[in-house]
């Protein structure tokens, strides 16, 4: 059973602690966000190293390593934007009575240069892991990127639930973006897309001819795709989502509200 519980314990905690560790610093004041940003580099570049070696070999180890370097990869584009150093054009709130075509442009140019970023990053993950036996790393940062992408519609077509704290003062113009609503097509797709997939690689890990690297591999990109899921239910379910990580907030001090409870006390004066 440890072929299984230890690589899901690992996405679980890898993703536990990152999420929480970003949101810690960039709650730090605004003087220590381009230190920030230079250690994330520095770990990326070192990450690129480890990706590029571990992609060569089908250990178990390499498949540990490769997802790692991947989620290191991926947190340098967190901190980029949650500090607001790479995000888009545009800066300013969405205009009153904005619908349509406009309002998803409008939104589009917040995150334009945050989005050309990750499909620039993406291409050079591709290139290291290139026709290389161990995948895992390009799977991982392609999953990465999925769950950001489906987040990021979701919010932008309305949920009930909108995790709003997890966002810097400096980047509160987004908000004025999303939308709270009680459903949107797109959502049952997100989380069902995930689920289907994430059972088809749990399936693929348990047939007897898959080895060691193998299970390994498909059991932390499963549970990668399990966490999108229960992120994406966290939109229409009443979770205190800034608990599960009240030790990152602690940093920007509000830690203590819990967004997805104030939906309920909102007025239709604060809903788009």
């Amino acid at each position: 059973m440890l072929e299984y519980g230890l690589p899901l314990l690992f996405a679980v905690t890898v993703w536990w602690f990152g999420t929480g560790a970003i949101l810690y610093l960039v709650g730090l004041p605004r003087r220590t966000h381009r230190t920030t940003l230079a250690i994330a580099t520095v770990v990326a570049i070192a990450a690129c190293y480890g990706l590029a070696t571990s992609a060569q070999n089908t250990s178990l180890s390499a498949a540990y390593l490769a997802f790692g370097c991947s989620v290191a990869i991926w947190g340098w584009h967190e901190v980029a934007f949650l500090t607001g150093t790479i995000t888009g054009p545009n800066v300013d709130p969405a205009r009153p009575g904005l619908a349509g075509w406009r309002r998803f442009l409008e939104a589009l140019m917040t995150i334009l240069y945050h989005e050309l970023a990750i499909l620039a990053t993406a291409a050079v993950v591709l290139v290291l892991t290139w026709n290389e036996p161990n995948q895992t790393g390009m799977w991982t940062f392609m999953v990465l990127w999925w769950m950001r992408l489906s987040a990021k519609l979701n919010l932008f077509l309305g949920v009930p639930n909108i995790p709003d704290e997890f966002l810097a003062p400096r980047l509160s113009y987004l908000k004025s973006y999303f939308r709270r609503r009680s459903m949107n097509a797109l959502l049952p797709v997100s989380v069902g897309g995930s689920v289907v997939v994430t059972v088809l690689l749990v399936g693929a890990s348990l047939v007897p001819e898959a080895g060691g690297f193998a299970t390994v591999s498909a059991i932390l990109l499963a549970s990668l795709l399990g966490l999108a899921a229960l992120e994406h239910c966290f939109f229409v379910l009443p979770v205190p989502v800034a608990e599960i990580w009240s030790w990152g907030l602690r940093s920007r001090g509000t830690c203590a509200r819990n967004p997805l409870r104030v939906t309920a006390r909102e007025g239709p004066a604060q809903r788009q």
